[in-house]
């Protein structure tokens, strides 16, 4: 028996790469924005309250 091949294969498997490049990127800016941006605004909090400035005896 001969097998046969299958070429719809290809550009389903090319069309998954990019929607899993896209799913990458996004992840990463979601991942950027709600994990570093946290952390910077809870910085810039602490430091227009005088958290990091010594304190004066």
């Amino acid at each position: 028996m001969k097998k046969k091949k299958s070429k719809k294969t290809q550009p389903n498997s090319i069309k998954k790469n990019k929607e899993l490049g896209q799913t990458k990127n996004s992840a990463k800016l979601v991942l950027f924005v709600f994990g570093i941006g946290p952390i910077i605004g809870i910085t810039i909090f602490l430091y227009s309250k005088g958290f990091f400035n010594s304190p004066n005896m």
